[in-house]
């Protein structure tokens, strides 16, 4: 029976993942990037000014954080051990041209979380307690009279959170401070727990408070640290994207400890550990952009444009860049090990080893309290504000829980439910596509 079980959840997962839905994503973000007239191109500008030039302003109209809170709360969630390992996993079983489809799909998933913040902002409610609430299940329910898909779409959510927004993250801490300083995950897993508790239980001001502050240091200290490699490295960039461009449309054959990889496997593991790393139309992102203080749903979309920039365009392709230059992938390595091995080539002493213990760490904990509101919401949806508090208590407890377990098994479940979000959110989107075209025209029409 067990073994019935894992072939057809290996075969499940294999499909949420798999062409299928590779092409239902994709072809979402270009149907969306034709009505939206590009809009992450045209509109990118716009964008940079809007988050980079109002940080630290309220904003203005109905939410319950600010623009820049809610945008660092998605960061935490999506510049996480996803572009570590994500990116480590498609070019060790893709090839270095799996980067470019990578790449590829970052830059349709710009378009993609544009329409779903926005359509979420114009359904998005509050609770009793007074937080803001939206995401698909409020789209569904709202919007397209489809309570019972919301529903679902909340499960799916709620379950997912558990596993690939908490206990998989605190896993990933405790293994890398293990590795690193030998320190037992029971520690780990009391002081992370301790911590996460201080934040978590706060709700969600008390999340984009340490967000704002968190996810830009590490995403700083994280590029800035992946440029000196690559200054380093400098007289091997160009024949480093030479080698990206060609292979992406050949494969790559064997070459050291790399096993080679046929144009298809190039394709699916690029776009598929991109969408991981985004989460661009798997719902999640939405949830904690609805709580913005903002005038207009798509002042806030465009927030989502310069969050999908940042994670897909900036920091994967330069991990993928560092990881090429290094000649790491010839390592036979995989995952978040390819990663630390690339640093640890690339940087002195042990100051490789150091950063990317810091980031893992930091980059896991960011995601376990920016998932927790996501999770929080779901729950709300289902059972009413009154679970809010017991929600974020089990939260914690989960937290140390993956902390000192084995999750092999949670993670590969966690990952398919995660991608289950996609299907209902997806409907979501495309029932409310209509929308977007006077949403965007009655808003800059104001700005031209």
């Amino acid at each position: 029976m067990v073994d019935v079980l894992s072939s057809f959840h290996e075969w499940l997962n294999g499909l949420i993942w798999g062409w299928p839905m590779i092409i239902l994503l994709l072809g979402t973000g270009l149907y969306l990037t034709i009505i939206t007239g590009a809009v992450q191109f045209t509109r990118l500008g716009f964008a940079l000014k809007e988050v980079l030039g109002k940080a630290f302003q309220e904003g203005t109209g109905e939410g319950t954080v600010t623009p820049f809170q809610a945008v660092s709360a998605a960061l935490a969630s999506t510049v996480g051990v996803g572009n570590i390992a994500g990116v480590a996993t498609a070019i060790a079983l893709g090839g270095p041209g799996a980067l470019f489809w990578l790449i590829l799909s970052g830059v349709l998933g710009m378009c993609t979380k544009f329409v779903e913040i926005a359509v979420s902002l114009r359904f998005r409610e509050r609770d009793t307690d007074g937080t803001m609430r939206g995401g698909a299940m409020y789209i569904l329910s709202r919007g397209l009279g489809m309570p019972w898909l919301g529903s679902l779409f909340a499960v799916f959510t709620a379950l997912a959170a558990f596993g690939i927004g908490n206990m998989v993250q605190a896993n990933s801490v405790s293994e890398v401070i293990e590795s690193s300083f030998g320190l037992s995950p029971w520690i780990t897993g009391a002081v992370l727990s301790v911590v996460a508790a201080l934040v978590v239980l706060g709700g969600i001001r008390r999340i984009v408070e340490v967000t704002q502050v968190l996810v830009p240091v590490m995403c700083l200290l994280y590029m800035v640290s992946g440029l000196v490699i690559l200054v380093l490295n400098i007289s091997s960039i160009p024949a480093n994207v030479a080698l990206v461009l060609s292979s992406a449309f050949t494969g790559h054959g064997a070459a050291g400890g790399f096993a080679g990889a046929v144009v298809r496997d190039t394709i699916r593991y690029g776009v598929a550990r991109g969408l991981f790393s985004n989460e661009a139309g798997l719902g999640s992102a939405p949830i904690v952009h609805a709580t913005a203080i903002t005038d207009h749903p798509i002042r806030q979309a465009t927030y989502g444009i310069f969050e999908v920039f940042v994670d897909t365009l900036l920091i994967c392709p330069m991990t993928g860049l560092v990881i090429l230059a290094t000649g790491a992938w010839h390592s036979g390595l995989s995952g978040a090990a390819l990663t630390g091995r690339a640093f640890q080539l690339a940087l002195p002493g042990e100051w490789g080893h150091l950063l990317i213990t810091i980031a893992i760490a930091t980059f896991a904990f960011s995601t376990l309290i920016g998932w927790a509101f996501y999770g929080e919401t779901a729950a709300v949806y289902l059972f009413g504000a009154r679970v809010a508090r017991p929600y974020r208590v089990i939260w914690v407890v989960a937290a140390f829980i993956g902390a000192v377990s084995s999750l092999q098994v949670v993670w590969s479940v966690a990952d398919t439910l995660n991608g289950l979000m996609a299907i209902p959110n997806l409907i979501a989107i495309l029932g409310c596509s209509a929308l977007i075209r006077p949403m965007m025209k009655e808003f800059f029409s104001r700005r031209s």
